[in-house]
């Protein structure tokens, strides 16, 4: 047998799913019009060539990390100017 994209044949592998993965597979197949295993070949598909671009790559830093270099910058400062209300009387007047 030849399928859609010359493919001439398929290894077949075996999957465990639960009912609730397997109902949405099902209801997606239908709504596509799609065999699960067709749907199941393009979701893989797609993960894997996703992998292979970086998608899944590092994680993105947080607001910390790429403040780091930041931190302590400032060198004299009064030590309560995040925590005292008298510091930003004036902020924002020009």
């Amino acid at each position: 047998m030849v399928w859609p994209d010359g493919v001439h044949s398929m290894a077949v592998i075996s999957l465990k799913l639960t009912e609730a993965l397997d109902a949405q597979l099902t209801a997606q197949a239908q709504r596509r019009r799609l065999s699960k295993s067709e749907l199941v070949r393009r979701a893989l598909t797609a993960f894997l060539q996703a992998s292979e671009q970086g998608v899944d790559g590092p994680q993105p830093q947080s607001a910390a990390d790429l403040l780091a270099d930041l931190v302590g910058c400032c060198e004299d400062g009064p030590p309560d100017l995040s925590s005292n209300p008298a510091h930003l009387s004036d902020f924002g007047i020009n």
